[in-house]
């Protein structure tokens, strides 16, 4: 029976595995000193060796002749493992089983020891599929495992796995494999099988599969089917990408502002059934290339491109500006996310395209930036050179609101002068004291009558009230009372005052001796009398 290329080539050894020295080496340390970890959690993109690292240490823990690190793949443990015919090796598909009851019955048949061999080991693919209650099941056995029990879990989704997992587990990153290593890897698997494979066509298998070494196997293996001359054309039309000529071709119409150009490969590549999604992911994959080119002309590796392309890109760096280059980015990074809505996606594209060569939309609205930049430049210069003016404290006018309780923007006080200190010329009428009673009134009805006949003057932070109600100066005593009537005063003046209060009002039995005295006091601490 056929096995697809991905799994006939599956790595069965860490020397096997590409790109990922940084934990094959860190594994094969651990296993050669004996300090294994009881959980692991492998995370990553599609395709960079999560399962098969997982599937080669269950091996490696167990094998019984291990070599240096690796499995033996010659004893009865790594035989069986990899027919899959081996019961303590358990490999669970998280996104199928994800249930508490699968976690349970996970963690019943913990407890057993292993039939063969040293460790009973369990797999946990696309671990972060498992709901909120089997992560919380599986917490207590993978804090404390027994100690004939390992874990290894993989996923794909490291944000969705819980933080009390996490810290339960060493982790390991798989980062995204190399175009460069992918090439390699399809060169040797062509060579295994027999299958002429142009480098050119491995370089652009290897660009397509964005660092999953699966996606590219199946790739080759989808052109394998086609022909055993595995050429630039039969990648193009397998992966159904517009290929680097019609691309390219794109992007020149579009430096040239040449819209013709432009629609007539679109209309061509509609034609082949080419997938305008991916022609516009792949527009935007090379003029992010051109972008670089621009900014870093000196680091060619920034490039995700065959070697081949390196001087049309460049060459198309060097017509472009930044701006334009952002400018036609961004236009792209629009049109790809509303491509993906449409019914219509030729039309899309070409009003992409339209406004792309549209030389007033780029070209202007690249140099309206630079102009912008440079005044927003002019104007920090200026305001950095002004010297610093203190700010004046100020009070606000009443803020006008439809709100019947307006609300006014706070003055920042001083704190008041000592008014026994003040003068008499200090203090000034408060003209607006009627507005303030009626404001109280308002507020506070059953004191405010009591004020009927005062008046106020204000100075140093003090607003002085005259009344000849005795009655009022034992209300104020009253917090709430004397809130209120700040409050007043707050609301129709937006300042914020200390209240005192005096009553002129004649003492009875005092005689004019009484009142002199009265008198006197009030000169001694400057208050103004009649």
């Amino acid at each position: 029976m056929y096995k697809a290329l991905y799994r006939k080539y599956r790595p069965m050894t860490f020397d096997d595995v590409v790109s990922q020295p940084h934990i094959t080496t860190t594994l094969r340390n651990q296993l050669i000193n004996g300090k294994t970890a009881h959980a692991y959690l492998f995370t990553g993109s599609r395709g960079t060796g999560k399962t098969t690292c997982a599937r080669i240490l269950a091996k490696a823990l167990n094998c019984l002749h291990p070599v240096d690190g690796n499995p033996c793949l010659e004893c009865e443990i790594c035989r069986d493992a990899d027919e899959n015919a081996l019961a303590d090796i358990i490999e669970i598909d998280a996104a199928s089983n994800n249930g508490v009851d699968d976690v349970r019955d996970l963690r019943d048949g913990a407890v057993y020891t292993a039939e063969r061999c040293k460790y009973k080991v369990y797999i946990i693919d696309e671990v972060h599929m498992l709901s909120k209650e089997a992560f919380n099941a599986l917490l207590k056995i993978m804090e404390e495992p027994p100690p004939h029990v390992k874990f290894i879990l993989a996923t794909t989704e490291i944000h969705k796995v819980l933080p009390t997992i996490l810290s339960r587990c060493q982790r390991y990153d798989f980062r995204r494999i190399l175009p460069q290593d992918i090439t390699e890897r399809l060169m040797y698997v062509a060579g295994q099988e027999n299958i002429n494979l142009d480098r050119d066509a491995a370089e652009l298998i290897a660009k397509t599969a964005d660092g999953g070494m699966r996606d590219a196997l199946s790739l080759l293996d989808q052109c394998i089917a086609f022909s055993e001359n595995v050429t630039l054309d039969i990648v193009s039309g397998a992966a159904g990408i517009a290929g680097r000529e019609p691309v390219f071709d794109i992007l020149e119409a579009i430096a040239d502002r040449d819209a013709a150009r432009a629609m007539g490969v679109i209309d061509k590549l509609y034609g082949m059934s080419k997938d305008m999604q991916k022609l516009c992911e792949e527009l935007i994959a090379q003029f992010r290339n051109v972008m670089m080119a621009k900014a870093v002309p000196e680091n060619a590796e920034l490039l995700v491109c065959m070697p081949s392309e390196i001087q049309r890109i460049k060459a198309l760096a060097d017509r472009l500006s930044q701006d334009e280059i952002m400018g036609i980015l961004d236009t792209l990074q629009r049109s790809n996310e509303r491509i993906a809505r449409v019914s219509a996606k030729r039309v899309e594209m070409e009003m992409c395209l339209l406004k792309l060569c549209n030389s007033r939309q780029t070209a202007e609205s690249g140099a309206a930036n630079a102009e912008l930049l440079a005044k927003i430049d002019m104007l920090e210069k200026r305001l950095a050179a002004q010297p610093v003016q203190p700010v004046q404290q100020a009070a606000y006018a009443p803020v006008q609101r439809p709100d019947p309780k307006p609300r006014y923007a706070p003055k920042q006080q001083n704190e008041a002068a000592d008014v026994s200190k003040l003068k008499p010329e200090d203090f000034t009428e408060e003209t607006r004291w009627q507005d303030i009673l009626e404001k109280f009134a308002e507020i506070c009805p059953s004191v405010s009558g009591a004020l009927n006949g005062s008046r106020a003057v204000k100075g140093g932070g003090y607003m002085l009230i005259y009344t000849e109600s005795s009655f009022f100066m034992n209300l104020l005593r009253n917090k709430e009372n004397a809130e209120k009537l700040k409050e007043a005063i707050r609301i129709v003046t937006g300042e914020s005052y200390v209240i005192k209060a005096k009553c002129t009002a004649p003492q009875n039995g005092g005689g004019s001796d009484k009142l002199q005295s009265v008198l006197d006091k009030a000169r001694e601490n400057n208050i103004p009398v009649e």
